[in-house]
C-alpha cells in the first residue's frame, strides 16, 4: 500500500473516530425517560395482540369519562402521542380522548414479535379498543397513523363512526423530499450504523422537513424528538417498520380496503406537504364508493406533513366541526 493511501486511510479513521464521538447516542431506558415524557396523565397498559402476545403500550385518556363517541389519536412514523399536546389541550375540555404511541415508536417501544406490517397495527387498534371497552370511537391520525385509522376502520367498520386523517399514508405516493431520518432507515448499512449513532443535526432536519416552515421548530421540539428515539429498540424498529412498508407499498389490497369505507371521512392536507405531496389527495376522493358519503378534502396554506404540530389550533378548527357532527 502506498504511502498517500495509508494517509487517506488514517484520516478516513480519525474522520469516523471523530463521529464517533461527537455522535454517539446510546440507547435509553423506559425508567429513565418517564418522569420527563410520561408524567400522568400517562399510563402503561397491557394490551393483548393474540394468545401469548402482549403489548405494553403508553397511553393517555383524557376528559369526561360519558362521553359516548370517544376519539382515538394515532401519530406517524418516529413520532410519539405528545405530537397531539395542542389538540388534546382543547379537544379534552368536552371530549374524551385516547392517544397512544404505536408500537415501534414513543415509549411503547418495539413490537414483541417485530412485526410492522399493517395488518399487526391494526390488530393493535383492536386489542386498544377491546382493552378500554370502546364500543364505538372517532379515529384521527397523521401519516403512518393516518394509514392505520383508515385501515382499521376498513377491518371493524361497525366500530368507528368517522375518519380524520391528516396528510395520510396508504395509497400509492412519491415524496418530494424525505427527511434524512427516513432516508438512512430505508438501507440496512445505515439503518444498522443508526442504531448507535443519533447526531442531534440530523434529528432536527428531519424535523424541519415535515414542517411548511422550518423555522417555527423550536429547540424544545427537537429535543422531544431526540429523546423519545432514543428509546431502546425504537431506532431498530424503525428500521423494520420502513421495510415492511417498502415490501407492501400499498397496491391493490389498499384501494380495495379504501373503496370499503362508507362512513364518513374528512382530509386534512398540508399545502407545503412534502413528503406525501398534498397532489396525492385527489386519489382518495376519485377512489371513494360511489354509494359512499363523498369525503371532504380542506388544504391548509403554508402547512407542511404535520398540520397538527405545526398549527395545532388551525388544523382543529377545520377537524372538530366535522368531529362534532359524527353520531
Amino acid at each position: 500500500m502506498t504511502a498517500w493511501l495509508l494517509r487517506l486511510l488514517g484520516l478516513l479513521l480519525l474522520v469516523a473516530a471523530i463521529a464517533v464521538g461527537a455522535f454517539k447516542a446510546p440507547d435509553r431506558t423506559l425508567t429513565s425517560l418517564v418522569p420527563r415524557w410520561a408524567p400522568p396523565p400517562s399510563q402503561f397498559v397491557e394490551l393483548t395482540l393474540s394468545e401469548g402476545l402482549v403489548q405494553i403500550t403508553h397511553l393517555r385518556d383524557e376528559g369526561p369519562r360519558e362521553d359516548r363517541l370517544p376519539i382515538v389519536l394515532l401519530h406517524g412514523t418516529s413520532d410519539s402521542l405528545h405530537s397531539w399536546d395542542g389538540w388534546v389541550k382543547e379537544l379534552s375540555r368536552t371530549r374524551r380522548v385516547l392517544r397512544v404511541d404505536l408500537p415501534g415508536f414513543g415509549l411503547t417501544g418495539p413490537a414483541p414479535d417485530d412485526d410492522y406490517r399493517m395488518a399487526a397495527y391494526t390488530r393493535f387498534v383492536r386489542a386498544l379498543l377491546d382493552q378500554q371497552q370502546l364500543r364505538r370511537v372517532v379515529l384521527v391520525g397523521n401519516s403512518l397513523g393516518g394509514e392505520v385509522a383508515w385501515m382499521s376502520a376498513a377491518a371493524l367498520p361497525e366500530r368507528v363512526a368517522g375518519l380524520v386523517l391528516l396528510d395520510p399514508a396508504g395509497l400509492p405516493f412519491e415524496p418530494d423530499a424525505l427527511p434524512l431520518g427516513f432516508a438512512a432507515s430505508r438501507f440496512a448499512p445505515t439503518a444498522w450504523v443508526s442504531q448507535f449513532l443519533l447526531p442531534r443535526p440530523l434529528v432536527k432536519q428531519s424535523v424541519e422537513a415535515v414542517f411548511g416552515d422550518p423555522t417555527k421548530v423550536q429547540p424544545e421540539l427537537v429535543d422531544r424528538y431526540f429523546e423519545i428515539t432514543l428509546r431502546e429498540g425504537n431506532r431498530r424498529a424503525l428500521g423494520l417498520r420502513v421495510r415492511a412498508l417498502l415490501a407492501e407499498r400499498g397496491g391493490k389490497p389498499y384501494e380495495e380496503a379504501w373503496r370499503s369505507l362508507r362512513l364518513p371521512v374528512l382530509l386534512i392536507w398540508g399545502e407545503r406537504d412534502r413528503l406525501i405531496p398534498p397532489r396525492y389527495a385527489q386519489q382518495y376522493l376519485d377512489l371513494r364508493a360511489k354509494d359512499a358519503e363523498p369525503a371532504r378534502l380542506v388544504l391548509l396554506p403554508g402547512i407542511g406533513h404535520v398540520p397538527h404540530v405545526e398549527d395545532p389550533a388551525g388544523s382543529l378548527a377545520v377537524a372538530r366541526p366535522f368531529i362534532e357532527g359524527l353520531r
